[in-house]
């Protein structure tokens, strides 16, 4: 995993370590599946969400993770009283940092896969098989669920036409077919998190999705449902008007992190397609005229472009039977932890 700021791979390493004391083998002989959860005051919420999660999904045996991200309240205990593995870290950070780790926790204890979802009980925990079934057939790396294909329950005009705008808007500079963008019910090979990098600590859904299509790895989407939140509060799009609950505001301030979010991590990942392309370049160059032979480094570049620009081999349409199943996943020269 790429960190970019390093007192973030402290508290991350901090936060293991105290984790594998607390659960001991238990940290580190995970089963296939990992239902990861980012928590931030969630108390009243989070004992239910990990009570209805299922032992198996698509008959792996699964195990939930649950990261608390600096909570004010009782939500460690909730949800290690309710069943769940909690790494409880004493700073907020963000859901983007707490899944970050959450991440790590998984591959790090030996899980296969790994299936988010939220600490709030918006999603329905019986769709996991149908999230993970086309990862575990080889079919895509990695699958998120979408309100479009599928339900949704809110009546929020602005949220439904954001969603709206950015699936477009990310479908349009990845050339890869996305319907929702900010589905939190996703699953994916756990060592697919550790290839890109996750810098944000907010608003990584876009992070994550950006950066997986650009690496060239198989995406697609499944039809799900998103309910309304019946517990506590939505902790998205805080700002200083926050509290005044002004109608559209709070919508607003989220859609232009989102963006920003999202449009910066589609440059880095341009940026950093180009840097690899001009490196494997200047490698497969021989010297005495001879035609140059193609490096596996060069063919994996260009083929991760091809990808980010929706053509080539790995690119896929919004939903789980147009990814091949069986086609060779790329290999990141990212340093990971």
């Amino acid at each position: 995993m790429i960190y970019k700021n390093p007192q973030d791979q402290v508290v991350d390493d901090d936060a293991i370590k105290a984790f594998i004391d607390a659960y001991g083998k238990r940290a580190t002989g995970l089963p296939q599946v990992a239902i990861v959860i980012a928590a931030y005051n969630e108390a009243g919420a989070i004992g239910p969400v990990i009570q209805a999660l299922p032992a198996e999904v698509c008959g792996l045996a699964a195990a939930a993770i649950v990261v608390a991200d600096g909570c004010a309240d009782d939500t460690a205990a909730e949800a290690a009283a309710a069943g769940a593995l909690v790494c409880d870290v004493p700073v907020n950070r963000g859901q983007g940092a707490a899944l970050r780790l959450g991440y790590r926790l998984a591959r790090e204890g030996g899980a296969g896969y790994i299936v988010t979802t939220d600490a709030d009980g918006q999603y329905n925990p019986a769709e996991m098989d149908t999230v993970l079934a086309p990862v575990v057939a080889d079919e895509a790396d990695f699958v998120t669920g979408s309100r479009r294909l599928g339900s949704q329950e809110t009546k929020d005009m602005i949220r439904r036409t954001g969603v709206r705008f950015f699936a477009g808007t990310i479908s349009m500079l990845t050339g890869q077919k996305i319907s929702d963008t900010t589905f939190g019910l996703r699953a994916m090979r756990a060592e697919v998190t550790g290839a890109v990098q996750l810098s944000q600590p907010q608003y990584q859904a876009s992070e994550l999705l950006i950066g997986v299509i650009t690496h060239g790895y198989k995406v697609a989407e499944v039809p799900a449902t998103i309910h309304r939140r019946r517990v506590g509060e939505s902790k998205k799009g805080q700002n200083p008007l926050y509290q005044l609950h002004i109608p559209g505001v709070n919508n607003l301030f989220y859609g232009l992190r989102f963006a920003r979010v999202a449009y910066g991590t589609w440059w880095r990942e341009r940026q950093r397609i180009s840097r690899e392309r001009r490196a494997a370049g200047r490698s497969t160059r021989e010297p005495g005229g001879q035609s140059p032979s193609v490096s596996p480094s060069a063919s994996g570049s260009a083929e991760s472009a091809a990808r980010a620009n929706g053509s080539g081999p790995g690119s896929v349409e919004a939903s789980a039977s147009s990814a091949a199943p069986g086609a060779a996943r790329p290999t990141d020269p990212a340093k990971r932890t």
